[in-house]
């Protein structure tokens, strides 16, 4: 999703769309579909290989704690919900190869004009600075920076790259009307007040900049059952209810990117941003297989990557939501975690999210 930033003297009307992106091959981006040769009853594996980053550090603060043997960060106004270990990390780094390979190799889509002379640009909530470092690299006349409450960017970047601590709910570390281009990727379940947040990145772009925010649906879904998506007591909805109760104990809302409740309502992400004055927004979705019953060699290997995300994520994303906020026991956090695993690895369910 991006949106354009115009001064706010200026009268002007908020424009959604929904747009279709199309494959190099002629295939739908939204239209996966399942492969005809898979078997049904067969498991699921993967050996897709995973770019690494390299990156540096303008900060060493770290102030990190333990729960059942994963590391979090413990930061006075944002208790983040999930792991800030190396196994998260590259979690986080398989999430920015699918979604490269998903955008067709762009690191954005907003129609920014990359020979803008002095064009900067931040990511917050960098995680790895993966992106920020691409695109640094990309760009190399540009001023890149990234974020985050955590310091666990690598230590060698680009020189036109520059990573800070800081948190994105409290005052920026810049002016207004500072930055040409804005990107946030992955926030979901870690803002107190989404609203401020986009507020804040309206004020800190200059008239005509674009912000451009990426988030999930925490829910998984089935593209061949619609029984599986429609069932209350199946493990992909009791996931996300799980996670949205959690969201709502501590007001960082899981929901930002939740499917809206009638064929016309919008998200929160796209209400938030029209209220923060953006205009000229666009709403783009994505159909992200898990596993390997997409057909196409591209929608395979994003499965595939997505499968590995989901895979070695999925019990550090319970800890603190469940153990911690809603007080299960780890011997409940286990069984739920093996269910959702098993939905996930077999073929037949064709599972997704968005």
């Amino acid at each position: 999703m991006w949106q354009s930033q115009e001064s706010p003297a200026t009268a002007a009307d908020t424009m959604e769309a929904d747009a279709t992106m199309t494959d190099a091959d002629g295939t739908d981006m939204d239209s996966v579909v399942m492969d005809d040769d898979i078997d049904l009853d067969s498991g699921y594996s993967s050996s897709s290989s995973i770019r690494q980053a390299s990156g540096s550090l303008s900060s060493s603060i770290r102030e990190y704690r333990t729960i059942w043997g994963r590391t979090f960060q413990n930061s006075n106004t944002t208790d983040y919900w999930a792991p800030n270990d190396e196994e998260h990390l590259e979690g986080m780094d398989i999430t920015h190869a699918y979604t490269l390979l998903l955008m067709n190799g762009a690191l954005f889509w907003a129609p920014i004009d990359t020979n803008r002379p002095n064009l900067k640009i931040l990511d917050i909530g960098t995680g790895t600075g993966i992106w920020a470092i691409d695109v640094a690299d990309m760009l190399p006349a540009a001023e890149v920076f990234g974020t985050d409450i955590s310091a666990v960017q690598p230590e060698f970047v680009p020189p036109n790259c520059t990573f800070e601590i800081d948190d994105v709910q409290l005052d920026w570390l810049w002016g207004p009307d500072h930055f040409d281009v804005i990107h946030a990727r992955c926030l979901y379940g870690g803002i107190d007040d989404w609203q401020h947040m986009y507020d804040q990145a309206f004020t800190h772009l200059k008239p005509g900049g674009w912000f451009e925010s990426m988030e999930f649906d925490i829910e998984a879904y089935s593209l061949i059952d619609p029984a599986i998506t429609e069932n209350p007591d199946h493990v992909f909805k009791r996931w996300a209810k799980l996670f949205w109760e959690a969201g709502d104990v501590t007001g960082r809302t899981f929901r930002v990117a939740q499917k809206p409740a009638t064929p016309d309502g919008e998200i929160m992400m796209v209400r938030c941003m029209r209220e923060a004055g953006f205009v000229d927004i666009v709403h783009k979705k994505w159909t992200v297989p898990i596993g390997s019953w997409a057909s196409g060699k591209k929608f395979k290997e994003i499965g595939g990557l997505a499968y590995m995300f989901m895979d070695q994520s999925l019990h550090g994303w319970t800890l603190k939501p469940l153990g911690e906020i809603l007080h299960w026991e780890p011997g409940r956090i286990e069984e739920l975690v093996a269910e959702m695993r098993a939905a996930l690895e077999r073929p037949a369910t064709a599972a997704y999210f968005e």
